[in-house]
């Protein structure tokens, strides 16, 4: 019989959703909870990221000096 305590239930709400307007489209609780799981794993990236950000120790070295070339002994005429 849980069954019919169900199909009460929804009977009573029937009317209210008449009242609520037919040509209005809301994303409704799904969409709310879909948004709040990716926001929480754009979060959780976020925090990966930087954890693994700090981890990174790059010091640009400077770029090595080029030496003049020896003047050459070979001559042309």
């Amino acid at each position: 019989m849980p069954d019919m305590y169900a199909t009460h239930a929804v009977t009573q709400l029937v009317p209210l959703a008449k009242e609520l307007d037919e040509n209005k489209v809301t994303p409704g609780v799904l969409g709310f909870i879909v948004f709040a799981v990716m926001a929480g794993g754009v979060w959780l990236l976020m925090k990966s990221m930087n954890r693994h950000m700090g981890k990174v120790d790059f010091e640009e070295k400077p770029a090595p000096e080029k030496t003049p070339a020896p003047p050459s002994t070979h001559q042309t005429t």
